[in-house]
């Protein structure tokens, strides 16, 4: 049976190119057949990656037959994986996220959870002396993927082997990082295409804070002006979004990746006592600058408060 391999939902570039990565080695280097899917529509970053890189974009699923072999990657979450996942047969789980807890396995399984900022990252750790195998699309994946979950290294979960790696990769595939980073972050910041329900939940995960229950987004983008002037009309369906999909609250963080801040909307007194708590900001608007905060695995979902 073939083993399926994917991320989360709502899959950025890390979630687009790491069961790519994956798949390639599983197939490759073990001999085992392997399929790369996706959980949801792949962000316009993750679509350009495929573009630029000639790589076929995965398969959509919505569910996982019970028993088909499974590899998990960036993500443990079971809140951001199909449900019935626990009656798959997860054989592998690769993150760099902290351990949630609830995945149940049907026997010892392999797991490789690092604290660094890509599971791409950890991916050619794993790989070792056969990446010279890999094929110049797989390793251009490889590098997209650390750029993106790095902000290209701005982010503060950078590591140094974080750096390295993608300084290898770009070496070997006779990239200049700077401007091939900006070329991503652009495709980023286009979101004209995107009604605002789709924007509140491109890039977004749930998660639980003194019992109330929030969809917290980020959206990353060098030109954080296109989101803020629909600000409006998106604060008003953020109402929709949280009734649809059971939450009490969408939070909205538009991180400015060249000015290295965050903006979060303000639409009601539980967001604002949120950003005030959370992050000793002074809301006196329906919005408030939050200085420094780009990452939501390290600096807001650690800090959440109500």
């Amino acid at each position: 049976m073939t083993t399926l391999v994917f991320g989360h939902k709502s899959p950025d570039t890390d979630s687009t190119g790491s069961p790519i990565i994956w798949a390639w080695y599983l197939n490759v280097i073990k001999g085992v057949a392997a399929k790369p899917v996706l959980l949801g529509e792949p962000n316009t970053e993750a679509l350009f990656v495929l573009k630029r890189w000639n790589l076929d974009k995965p398969e959509i699923v919505s569910g996982v037959a019970a028993d088909t072999p499974v590899v998990i990657v960036d993500t443990n979450n079971p809140a951001e994986l199909p449900a019935g996942i626990n009656d798959c047969d997860i054989t592998a789980i690769i993150d760099h996220h902290k351990l949630v807890g609830g995945l149940e396995t049907k026997g010892p399984i392999d797991i490789r959870i690092e604290p660094l900022a890509c599971t791409a990252t950890i991916m050619w750790k794993m790989i070792g002396k056969e990446m010279a195998q890999m094929p110049t699309d797989v390793k251009g994946a490889m590098l997209s993927c650390i750029l993106s979950d790095t902000l290209e290294f701005r982010s503060p979960t950078t590591t140094q082997e974080d750096k390295a790696i993608a300084h290898d990769l770009a070496k070997d595939l006779g990239i200049n990082i700077s401007s091939y980073a900006s070329e991503m972050f652009e495709a980023k910041s286009d979101i004209s295409a995107f009604s605002d329900a789709e924007l509140l939940r491109m890039d977004s995960k749930e998660f639980k804070v003194d019992g109330k229950q929030f969809r917290v987004s980020v959206l990353e983008t060098t030109a954080p002006k296109l989101v803020l002037d629909r600000k409006d009309s998106l604060m008003a369906s953020m109402v929709d979004v949280a009734a649809e999909d059971g939450a009490d609250e969408v939070l909205l963080f538009v991180v400015d990746i060249l000015n290295e801040e965050a903006t979060l909307m303000v639409p009601n007194d539980l967001v604002k006592t949120v950003a005030e708590k959370s992050f000793g900001a002074t809301v006196t608007g329906d919005t408030v600058v939050l200085p420094g905060i780009m990452s939501r695995k390290k600096q807001i979902i650690p800090n959440l408060k109500v």
